[in-house]
């Protein structure tokens, strides 16, 4: 019995069209539903913003309320949608982009549970974490999940640079307590750890400065060192987003000639002409 239920549950029609249109983006229905709930997504999110503004929130707050509650039944429903007809329902559930869409209607659920006038505030700070909905456009952006994979790439890389800058920024704290100490306001290291970060990123909020001759020549070292250090991340990732752009065109290969290497956006080869297939669906199933 085990057996015969998936191959069932794949041959069910309508599940197979509502997977074509909720996680298919080649169809005119699944553009167009993509298109839609991008469009929703954005009007949510700005009715949560809106709703911060005191004067706009006195004018207009029941509407807002109402529209907040219809845009979380569309997405509520979307989501049964997803679950409904995904060939996994559970690895879907348990997914980023499913952990995103749960967070993005469990708010306003929740705040069901905070009833009375002294938890009003409560209740919007749990609303603006439906700003997890922003997430969601991730998935319709091939570029942003380009931008995503570099970054996951990279990310061993940037911890290793984060990891060896913790050492500097320690080194650089101990330092200056001892030179400047309480009286020049560096009152503890973790004073003067967050005096070091704010030197080093070349923010300079200038609430602690350092007054002795050696402290100010090894504030300066921390700054012309800090302007280093900014371009080593960039760099890396830089790097990791053009080694994911080659990867993305091997992939691009005519099948007539096998030439590879082809633009994401080509159509045609440019060697023989031949029309090319369309990059593969990067939709989470």
């Amino acid at each position: 019995m085990s057996n015969t239920a998936p191959a069932a549950d794949h041959d069910n029609p309508l599940k197979k069209k509502l997977r074509e249109v909720i996680f298919g983006t080649e169809t005119p229905a699944g553009r167009h539903f993509d298109l839609a709930l991008i469009a929703c997504i954005i009007c949510s999110v700005a009715l949560v913003y809106l709703d911060t503004v005191a004067e706009i929130h006195q004018a207009y707050g029941t509407w807002i309320y109402l529209l907040e509650w219809l845009f979380t039944l569309i997405f509520t429903v979307e989501y049964g949608l997803r679950l409904y007809c995904s060939t996994n329902p559970l690895r879907y559930s348990l997914s980023f982009y499913g952990i995103v869409d749960l967070l993005s209607i469990l708010p306003s659920y929740l705040a069901l549970f905070f009833p009375g006038a002294n938890m009003t505030l409560v209740i919007r700070v749990l609303r603006l974490f439906r700003i997890f909905r922003v997430l969601k456009l991730l998935r319709y952006l091939s570029e942003g999940n380009m931008l995503l994979r570099a970054m996951l790439e990279s990310s061993r890389k940037v911890f290793i640079f984060f990891f060896s800058v913790s050492l500097i920024v320690m080194v650089l704290s101990a330092v200056m307590y001892v030179i400047e100490g309480p009286a020049n306001g560096f009152t503890s290291i973790p004073k003067s750890v967050y005096w070091t970060i704010v030197t080093i990123t070349t923010v300079g909020y200038g609430d602690i400065t350092p007054q002795t001759s050696l402290g100010q020549a090894i504030a300066a070292f921390t700054m012309l060192l800090g302007y280093s250090i900014i371009a080593i991340p960039t760099g890396i990732l830089t790097a990791e987003i053009g080694q994911e752009i080659n990867r993305n065109r091997d992939l691009r290969r005519c099948a007539n000639c096998l030439k590879k290497g082809h633009e994401l956006a080509a159509h045609y080869c440019d060697n023989c002409g031949s029309e090319l297939e369309a990059p593969l669906s990067e939709s989470t199933d």
